[in-house]
């Protein structure tokens, strides 16, 4: 356990912070598998639409720091790759 108060206040925020990172990663799975069950499913109008809103929300978790810009390149390229494949 850590003596300073300076490092007490760290574990706490560190604790948050952690809890939101991982609420954030979350939904970001949920969007990316409502997604790929779209496009196995045919649906390509709304994997579309649908592609919009995981695109935003990576890179919303590139900008705050939860996935390295290159990780959200690829995953973009990959999932482009998928919808372009099926249509």
């Amino acid at each position: 356990m850590p003596q300073r108060k300076c490092a007490l206040k760290r574990l706490r925020v560190d604790k948050t912070r952690a809890q939101a990172n991982a609420q954030k990663r979350s939904e970001l799975k949920k969007e990316l598998k409502s997604f790929r069950s779209l496009v196995t499913q045919g649906k390509i109008d709304e994997a579309k639409a649908q592609m919009k809103v995981v695109f935003a929300k990576l890179d919303r978790a590139v900008s705050k720091g939860i996935l390295h810009k290159n990780t959200a390149g690829r995953r973009k390229s990959s999932l482009t790759l998928s919808l372009n494949k099926k249509a």
